[in-house]
């Protein structure tokens, strides 16, 4: 009879391991699953401080300019296809046009002496600058919450566990080539 419970008591404790390591990897997935849509929710909420900040911007060059329609509709565009983002690759194609159309416009800026000296537009530019900054922090966190949960999601033996819960990689927010560049804006 003691050997029978040898058995049973081996067999017991191979389950229990199982069910731990099976238990313990799924956790560790969910966590940092947890942590990259929390990240993704702080960029969202960067990213709608700013397109926030955007009308009252667009109503201070307004009052100053009469004749920069193109950019203020282009600005306006983007806005909306950034409010209206579904996913990280939406929200970042619509970013990177909020971007650009924000460059343009301060380049046309420029031609506006008192515009740029304008207590509001000073004001608006500072916050928005500081948003701006706040989102390429959002931005790194989120990247480095994604990069922690694929590399987890595809490193054996997580790799078996996260297909076997339907753990799937998360993309990267990143921006889209050449949205550096400073656009060319002609009058």
């Amino acid at each position: 009879m003691s050997k029978q419970a040898g058995i049973i008591v081996g067999i017991l404790a191979v389950i229990i391991v199982l069910i731990s390591l099976v238990g313990g990897s799924y956790n560790s997935l969910v966590t940092k699953k947890e942590h990259v849509d929390t990240e993704y929710s702080n960029i969202s909420i960067m990213l709608e401080r700013r397109a926030d900040l955007i009308p009252n911007l667009v109503s201070t060059v307004k009052g100053y300019t009469t004749h920069e329609t193109e950019i203020i509709d282009k600005i306006t565009t983007a806005r909306k296809n950034l409010l209206s983002a579904k996913d990280i690759d939406e929200m970042s194609k619509a970013n990177d046009e909020l971007t650009n159309s924000l460059q343009a416009l301060m380049v046309v800026v420029e031609n506006y002496p008192d515009l740029k000296s304008s207590e509001n537009f000073i004001q608006l530019s500072d916050e928005l600058a500081g948003t701006e900054n706040r989102i390429a922090v959002a931005r790194k966190d989120y990247n480095d919450a994604v990069k922690e949960y694929n590399t987890a999601v595809k490193k054996f033996p997580m790799n078996i566990f996260a297909s076997m819960f339907g753990f799937e990689q998360k993309e990267y927010f990143e921006a889209k080539e050449g949205s550096a560049q400073v656009p060319n804006v002609e009058f």
